[in-house]
């Protein structure tokens, strides 16, 4: 490869474009805008469970697909190709949600469906590239950069944009709605801008050519039904990927359900706002935190403190009643959210093997888009049978401590022993048409 430092600040720079698409399409502005613009004329209601529908099917094509993507992946040795080629499906799914007017609610359940399987498409094979650019002894660091990263470009995207369409006429626009719209096209431009060091510095790990004798789909659900079975030979892994789905499952739902709880009990628009921002820039230097912590403390040890840091959050949110005690619950929510998922996606690369990578960490994909399932699902089902949604999510307390449970039983050295014997055994291989 180039130079090491460059290939790194590569990576971490596309986390830095991508991140926008979170930040102003999933979590800020176009649920917002879908709610006072595209769904007009709906009932308030219908609005909102079309915007349900709408993550939940984007949800689970992107689970579905995972696997596959990450086997056709490895086995053709074309990550860089995957990730091209789903990062401008996003790309322009977001742009094109500028075009997204009154009642154009279908549009819009479409383009953000398209749109969020490319962004999670995209990080299937951003991921399955950090083993292969980061040394053993610095994957933690620099996993933990590609967060931190994410963090400051979605959230200084996030700013300008919440600037724009508070005050359009700063920005030359005519109203809110349009400020909105630009928003959208800002962050197709922002994430092509910021993937193009990637694209351009980073390659395939050369793999030995041999013939291919089937289509890469036929391979590829091969390769997914070989992974079922094969992944059992990887014990370390698989407690981790289970530990990793429950807790994850706790910490998908706070993020996709704290503005409506906030909501509900009572929080403005413009708070909630400014606690997303909040969460967003305490996780900048928090994030590289943990990452130094990891190196001191083991990338283990310090992942359980992030997770008992997220025990005391649900306990706090269950007493929460005002815009304050949401500002503290979202600044504890960025102390602890950056350092939880790269010390997991660190810990995950790891015990993968040499010749997994893309095909693994789609596992890794699934066990993230499920989680975003059955937390949110558990939190309201609670919360109607029980007419509370305070014991909607003081039910989240039931994966946190579990993933603990089982984390405990991941001997992550052991882990990487397996990975490497396998590795080993297996040999590493490129497919090419014929």
């Amino acid at each position: 490869m180039k130079n090491k430092k460059k290939i790194t600040r590569s990576w971490m720079l596309y986390d830095f474009g991508n991140s926008a698409f979170a930040t102003t399409i999933m979590a800020a502005v176009l649920p917002v805008f879908y709610y006072d613009v595209a769904a007009v004329g709906l009932d308030e209601n219908l609005a909102a469970s079309y915007w349900g529908y709408s993550q939940s099917i984007a949800v689970l094509i992107v689970a579905v697909l995972a696997p596959i993507l990450g086997a056709i992946s490895d086995f053709s040795a074309a990550k860089k190709k995957f990730l091209r080629f789903f990062a401008f499906m996003g790309i322009v799914a977001s742009i094109l949600l500028a075009f997204v007017g009154e009642g154009d609610y279908l549009l819009a359940s479409i383009l953000f469906i398209v749109g969020s399987i490319g962004f999670s498409g995209a990080n299937i094979f951003y991921d399955g590239f950090l083993p292969e650019i980061a040394d053993e002894d610095e994957i933690d660091k620099v996993s933990s950069g590609g967060f931190a990263f994410g963090y400051i470009g979605g959230g200084l995207l996030l700013t300008l944009n919440i600037l724009m369409i508070l005050n359009p006429s700063w920005f030359g626009l005519p109203n809110a709605t349009v400020a909105s719209q630009v928003s959208f096209t800002t962050v197709g431009v922002w994430w092509f801008i910021f993937s193009l060091p990637l694209l351009k510095n980073i390659n395939e790990e050369k793999k030995t050519a041999v013939k291919r004798e089937k289509s890469y789909i036929a391979i590829g659900f091969s390769r997914v039904g070989n992974t079922f079975r094969e992944i059992k030979q990887y014990k370390q892994l698989l407690i981790f990927l289970l530990a990793f789905w429950l807790y994850n499952d706790g910490i998908s739902t706070i993020i996709r359900m704290a503005t409506i709880y906030g909501r509900e009990v009572g929080i403005d628009g413009n708070s909630l706002i400014v606690a997303l921002l909040i969460t967003q820039f305490v996780g900048i230097p928090c994030t590289f935190l943990f990452g130094w912590l990891a190196t001191k403390i083991t990338a283990k040890r310090a992942l359980y403190i992030t997770l008992y840091a997220y025990l005391g959050i649900v306990i706090l949110g269950y007493f929460m009643t005002s815009a304050t005690h949401f500002y503290l619950l979202a600044f504890c929510v960025g102390i602890v959210q950056g350092g939880a998922q790269s010390l997991s996606r660190s810990i995950f690369g790891r015990m993968v093997p040499d010749n997994k990578h893309a095909e693994f960490f789609g596992f890794y994909g699934i066990s993230s888009k499920f989680a975003a399932i059955f937390g949110p699902f558990l939190f309201a089902f609670i919360g109607q049978i029980t007419g509370s949604s305070r014991l909607g999510i003081l039910s989240l307390i039931f994966f946190f401590i579990a993933g603990i449970i089982l984390l405990r039983f991941v001997n992550i050295e052991q882990g990487m022993k397996e990975a490497r014997k396998q590795s080993a055994s297996a040999g590493r291989v490129e497919v090419k048409p014929k």
